[in-house]
């Protein structure tokens, strides 16, 4: 999964297990950075929509996370 990653340009932020013998590097400012991204998903009431990615189009779904960043920035 990590070459797959990588091969796409992306930069790989999985940590590892920790009982795994062969540990990854991994940049922990961009893992902090990415779990809160994700918290932000999972606290909004309306990521239901956004989460599972139920538009088809991406117009649809970037207004989909616009109006769920909107809901978590009110709270």
């Amino acid at each position: 999964m990590r070459q797959a990653i990588a091969v796409k340009g992306a930069l790989v932020i999985i940590p590892t297990n920790t009982s795994r013998a062969l540990k990854y590097p991994r940049d922990k400012h961009l893992y902090v950075q990415r779990h809160l991204v994700e918290c932000a998903f999972q606290n909004s009431s309306s990521s239901g929509r956004a989460a599972t990615r139920f538009e088809k189009t991406a117009r649809n779904y970037r207004a989909v996370v616009t109006f769920a960043a909107i809901v978590l920035w009110m709270r």
